[in-house]
């Protein structure tokens, strides 16, 4: 049972509060780095716009035009629907209902309202992120514990889902654009991939491990019976939504079981979160005993996302 190297109770896999204060940190810096794009849009939006004298100039500074409509509330999804006669109406809708009654700081009021709009996207954005940064950490995780191990692989940029790539000399930050990876240990073909639709089980599942090579992936569509690992992965932080996230982890874990319980007897299954609260660490540990699944890891806990990572590496 490798998972109890570091997981020897259930209290082992309960995120503490302060793993949750740190990835609450991390989230937050994450979200201010991404925002820098949007605060220098911002500022040169204001330099253009302080050459208005009225609010209804700003109509006559062409280079302003998508920043204003930005500013009216208009995202870049909805502008498609939009003709330039509808987009000059909801720009002097912005003008007379909100510029003009600001009077003299009528340019902070446009600046303000565009970058209220860009933080509602900004905060859609990076809900859709947290997967993808845990994701990247799994990854990160699994290339270090491959290169003390001096594993050499061939993988998948995201960007060119068709063309296996050898190692590079340096692998920095390919784990933001990995889909899936390829080894062999001892002459054991293995390959790793991301978010791929099981036609077994016609859901997407977020870990994938195969036995086989390059030449057998065929991205994900290759005989059923060379599967050997689903798993689950959750990214959330926020505790709040931890035993939800669990339960449709746990769910769709089950779907994975009986689907594929005839062709693949021996499937393994796993389940990696961030946030783990004390009732679904008492689930997952009981069916860790049990059995039912395989492995499990708290990814803010390092050892065990080591640990997940060697087991990888080892079935």
């Amino acid at each position: 049972m490798h998972y109890k190297k570091y997981i020897k109770q259930y209290e082992d896999l309960v995120t503490s509060r302060e793993q949750t204060r740190a990835g609450f940190i991390s989230f937050a810096l994450e979200k201010n780095r991404r925002s820098t794009p949007y605060i220098e849009s911002a500022k040169s939006f204001k330099q253009y716009a302080q050459l208005a004298e009225t609010p209804k100039d700003l109509l006559n500074i062409p280079q302003i035009r998508l920043p204003l409509l930005t500013a009216a509330g208009l995202s870049d999804k909805a502008l498609n629907y939009f003709t330039e006669k509808d987009k000059d109406e909801a720009i002097n809708e912005l003008i007379k209902n909100f510029l003009e009654p600001a009077g003299e700081t009528f340019v902070d009021e446009a600046v303000y309202r565009f970058l209220l709009i860009k933080g509602d996207s900004l905060g859609g954005s990076m809900r859709n992120l947290v997967g993808a940064i845990a994701q990247q950490r799994l990854i990160r995780t699994l290339l270090s514990n491959m290169s003390i191990m001096n594993i050499n692989y061939n993988w998948i940029d995201t960007r060119y889902p068709t063309k296996w790539q050898p190692k590079p000399m340096d692998d920095y930050e390919i784990e933001n654009n990995l889909k899936a990876i390829s080894w062999s240990i001892d002459e054991k073909k293995r390959t790793l991939a991301f978010n791929l639709t099981i036609p077994r089980v016609s859901k997407n599942i977020d870990i994938c491990l195969f036995g086989c090579g390059i030449d057998k992936y065929n991205n994900g569509k290759t005989e059923p019976t060379t599967i050997i690992m689903l798993g689950e992965l959750k990214g959330g932080i926020d505790p709040a939504g931890a035993d939800e996230h669990w339960k449709t982890a746990s769910s769709a874990l089950s779907r994975i079981r009986n689907s594929c319980n005839e062709i693949i007897p021996h499937l393994k299954t796993s389940f990696v979160g961030a946030a783990i609260e004390k009732s679904m660490a008492r689930e997952i540990w009981d069916q860790l005993e049990s059995g039912v699944l395989d492995h499990a890891a708290n990814m803010t806990v390092e050892e065990q996302l080591i640990n997940y990572c060697d087991w990888i590496l080892s079935i």
